[in-house]
């Protein structure tokens, strides 16, 4: 039997999902699948071997994946514990029969795919094309369940497709899953790995909600998942309840197209409030410490890359005063300024007033909300940078008596001049 090529997953699904709403398809990696042929036909093809578990090629000319098609068997908990079957005997119908989603479990002849090809000329051995039309994220097979990522990528494509529903029989799986402690065993790096994209996504809030509704929340982000039925004052909060703040403030962030530290930083920015004693009220005061450190916690856990970390180190310790600055004097600024590490950093300063417009606009009925603060400290911190240090430090030295320190000297003298510069900014309008 001569071997087949096809292209399989995601390209086939979003071409058909392009089609059907009349858009341009989504730029997607091409994954192709290649039945009845070895390891050694290919590599006398010219691919190139680069698979460590199981056996997949890079075209000698398009460098795209090819793998030959497999099968796979649970060995033991997590999602290394797999053994695999590759061998030309292994048929397309098998191959896709171990992938996660019906949706992605469709194929197209590679003779077919760069011509005029209808939904009769895709494989689809699960009803892939009927969910997709139906906007259903079901699982292939009871197999789902013997991978714990599975949920996470179910999770993040809820995130994408916000009007897709997860399949009850899914979710009672995924369910399952979390029980018998599946989750548990899940790698910091594939839990970030799919967090991050998921965070990235249109909506990311509806990756949260599926992660809540299988449990999968409780156990990878337990400190997220407490926030939910935590009240606060509706004369801050009209949404009232703290977990649905933080799920608008990650849709604002996404609806302002904000990087991945902004949006990581807006998931984190008030996880202190699911510890706040219920006798404190409002629920804000004092919670930024606990959010930092938890938010800390967090980034040491799932191993956040340093950008994210530090940049939801800052909002969560600093937001509730980044709120309250348009009262701020201009020796407050200053410190505000300094304590985020603007002075010293100021191209990330950006960034951290964008997460804090993101918490201010992620309330019920104020979306369209102005945010001044940003403005304001915006022009606060630029003329702070105007400001000649190197000749105040000359002079102070030139002057330097033994009372103090050179560099306590020096460092005063450069914070007057610094807050007399911010006083005479903020009397005038922000530039534009």
């Amino acid at each position: 039997m001569s071997a087949q090529t096809y292209l399989v997953g995601g390209a086939v699904r979003d071409v058909l999902l392009a089609r059907w709403q009349q858009q341009v398809p989504a730029t997607s990696d091409r994954d192709w699948v290649v039945v009845g042929s070895t390891p050694e036909a290919m590599s006398a093809q010219g691919f190139t071997p680069v698979g460590k578990d199981f056996p997949v090629f890079l075209h000698p000319d398009t460098h795209e994946e090819y793998a030959l098609a497999r099968t796979e068997r649970k060995t033991a908990r997590g999602y290394h514990g797999f053994a695999i079957q590759a061998s030309p005997e292994v048929t397309l119908e098998e191959d896709l029969a171990r992938r996660d989603l019906t949706i992605n479990a469709l194929a197209l002849p590679a003779a077919l795919v760069d011509g005029d090809w209808t939904e009769g000329d895709v494989v689809d051995c699960h009803g892939g094309l009927a969910d997709l039309r139906a906007g259903v994220l079901r699982h292939v097979t009871e197999a789902f369940a013997e991978d714990p990522v599975r949920i996470l990528r179910l999770a993040r494509f809820a995130a994408r497709w916000p009007h897709m529903r997860v399949a009850d029989d899914t979710l009672a799986l995924m369910t399952h899953m979390v029980q018998a402690g599946e989750v548990d065993a899940l790698v910091p790096e594939r839990v970030w790995q799919e967090l991050s994209r998921g965070l990235m996504e249109g909506q990311p809030s509806r990756m949260f909600a599926v992660l809540r509704d299988c449990g999968a929340l409780r156990v990878l982000l337990p400190e997220l998942d407490r926030l939910w039925g935590v009240p606060q004052r509706a004369d801050y909060h009209p949404e009232i309840d703290t977990g649905v703040h933080a799920m608008m403030v990650i849709d604002m962030a996404a609806r302002m197209q904000a990087s991945l530290p902004v949006r990581y930083a807006c998931l984190c920015h008030d996880l202190g409030k699911g510890t706040t004693p219920a006798d404190v009220l409002p629920r804000h005061i004092g919670h930024e410490g606990r959010s930092e450190k938890l938010a800390r916690a967090v980034s040491q856990r799932w191993r956040v890359p340093k950008a994210c970390a530090e940049l939801a180190d800052v909002v969560a310790r600093e937001h509730g005063n980044i709120h309250r600055s348009l009262d701020f004097g201009a020796d407050a600024v200053l410190r505000l300024l300094t304590r985020c590490d603007a002075l010293r950093r100021p191209e990330r300063w950006p960034e951290i007033a964008l997460a804090c417009e993101c918490d201010a606009r992620g309330r019920l009925g104020l979306e369209a909300q102005a945010y001044p603060q940003a403005a304001r400290l915006s022009e606060a911190l630029q003329a702070a940078l105007a400001v000649e240090t190197a000749s105040i430090a000359q002079d102070v030295q030139n002057k330097h008596h033994e009372a103090k320190t050179l560099g306590v000297a020096i460092a005063e003298a450069v914070a007057q001049a610094r807050t007399l510069a911010i006083a005479r900014a903020l009397q005038s309008p922000p530039s534009t």
